[in-house]
């Protein structure tokens, strides 16, 4: 069976279950297994947490050998080039993915999310894998990511706000834009009015995806 490691690169055990159970409802026959960073912040709110988050992912890069994939499992995809250039195996981040479904058919998308002080690191993100025309921005939740997070019921809402406001930007496609949002990107899909792109899902397609030639070999 095909073996695939979910690496939050957050401390939050309970995340890394949230994002393990959403992958294996996904592809029910995919061995699915996580790991969750050793070390850095709980919640990756701003760039000194994504580069805390970079070092962690790289600190699992032995413990990541012997699977088939792997997707980093944050919305910076941090460590993911590390990862690259130190195991021989799929690496997938969840913003790549994410946005990669996104501009399908030559769509416009936007990314919503909870956390302001990443508008520049996911800019710079869409730029990097080559989606930047087709990017129209970062639409944000109000007030504090980590208090929103405490309830889920009001993040639901506030994401679906800030869906509403991509879509009268003009977007045709909306990522949500972080791993511990998972689930609330669930609960959003039917009620924009365009495609809302989870991005955990959307990874686990994108690294099977890859692994396909390999697999049949």
């Amino acid at each position: 069976m095909t073996r695939i490691a979910l690496v939050n690169p957050n401390t939050s055990v309970a995340t890394t279950e949230t994002m393990l159970c959403i992958a294996r409802r996904t592809q029910p026959d995919l061995a699915v297994e996580g790991l969750t960073a050793p070390f850095g912040p709980s919640l990756i709110t701003d760039e000194a947490g994504l580069v805390q988050a970079t070092a962690a992912v790289s600190a699992l890069a032995e413990r990541l050998e012997g699977f088939d994939g792997v997707i980093v499992a944050a919305f910076g995809d941090p460590g993911l080039e590390a990862l690259r250039a130190r195991l021989a195996v799929r690496v997938t981040g969840i913003a790549e993915a994410g946005m990669a479904e996104a501009v399908l058919g030559a769509r416009r998308f936007a990314v919503a999310t909870t956390t302001p002080e990443l508008v520049g690191a996911i800019a710079r993100t869409a730029r990097r894998y080559g989606f930047g025309e087709a990017f129209l921005g970062t639409f944000l939740t109000p007030g504090d990511p980590i208090d929103l997070m405490g309830d889920p019921a009001r993040l639901v809402e506030a994401l679906a706000e800030a869906c509403r406001e991509g879509v009268q930007a003009g977007a045709e496609a909306v990522v949500i834009g972080g791993g511990p949002l998972a689930e609330a990107a669930r609960a959003l899909n039917g009620q924009i009015g365009v495609e809302i792109i989870e991005p955990v899902p959307a990874a686990v397609r994108l690294v099977l995806a890859r692994l396909i030639p390999e697999v049949s070999r």
